[in-house]
């Protein structure tokens, strides 16, 4: 009787001991991480929150994280939250990636490896402009000054290779420079090879490219370094395990990125060559 009673106690005091613990370690464990994810404005909102919801819902599955996506109305908008270190992981151009990592210490983890970066100087199709030198003090819409080959690169090019001087209007996105041309607001226009084929048909049969820009690695997927190694790696592998499928492919696609790789500092060394800093803009 009184080994039963012994017994008892020893199981309730085991109980009690479990219980205490549980309740500590539900005070004390680490609650779900949430990562902030900022995406270069090339588009208007809703179509960025097109694209990227479903990718960053499936690296939440995959990873267990949380992601918080953050647009910007403008691409300086963005630029200023990038350079004053707001986002944990984000999406932006190669000039972008540079002056992040020497203000912020981004670093490149993933890219697209099927195609190079290249800016597209667009006029209509029924323009009379047949050739660069025929933009000499004409206006040219730019999504933005610091955007790199639509806007950046684009400006260099035609100082340095073509001598001329341009009367530039900065419209915000790509899509708003394109329908800048397409409605005669201005001669031409910068963007990418990438935005212009994701215009609708008419407008896009509307245009014709005049001038290409040199090619550069693309736009990539950087950290903060404050986000763990083993985190950092969990979300590069869960991004690798969306592209090796048929529907992950599909939505890299819309970014675009076709063929997904890992990215590094030295991929857009050639950048500092062209001194872009001469036209870069501070905000």
């Amino acid at each position: 009787m009184q080994a039963n009673k012994k017994t008892k106690i020893m199981t309730t005091l085991s109980l009690c001991i479990l219980l205490f613990t549980a309740d500590i370690h539900s005070v004390y464990a680490e609650p779900d991480k949430t990562y902030s994810f900022g995406i270069v404005p090339q588009f208007e909102a809703k179509k960025l929150r097109r694209i990227w919801m479903p990718i960053l819902k499936q690296l939440e599955e995959k990873t267990g994280f949380k992601f918080k996506l953050i647009g910007a109305p403008t691409i300086p908008a963005f630029e200023k939250e990038l350079l004053s270190g707001k986002f944990d992981f984000s999406y932006m151009n190669p000039f972008h990636l540079l002056i992040a990592n020497e203000s912020q210490g981004y670093m490149p983890l993933l890219r697209d490896h099927s195609k190079k970066l290249q800016g597209v100087l667009v006029v209509r199709e029924d323009s009379d402009i047949k050739s660069v030198k025929d933009l000499n003090n004409k206006t040219i819409a730019f999504p933005s000054p610091n955007a790199l080959g639509a806007s950046l690169q684009m400006r260099a090019e035609l100082h340095d290779k073509f001598n001329i001087s341009i009367k530039p209007v900065y419209v915000k996105t790509h899509d708003s420079v394109y329908l800048n041309v397409y409605l005669k607001q201005t001669a031409a226009g910068g963007g990418v090879g990438k935005t212009l084929k994701k215009q609708k048909n008419q407008l896009r049969n509307a245009l014709k490219v005049i001038y290409k820009t040199a090619p550069v690695s693309p736009h990539p997927v950087a950290v903060h370094p404050r986000v763990p190694k083993q985190d950092r790696k969990k979300i590069v592998d869960a991004f690798f395990e969306l592209s090796n499928s048929t529907d992950g492919q599909k939505l890299l696609a819309g970014i675009p990125i076709k063929k997904l790789g890992k990215a590094s500092l030295e991929n857009y060394k050639s950048l500092e060559a062209m001194k872009l800093k001469r036209f870069f803009v501070s905000n």
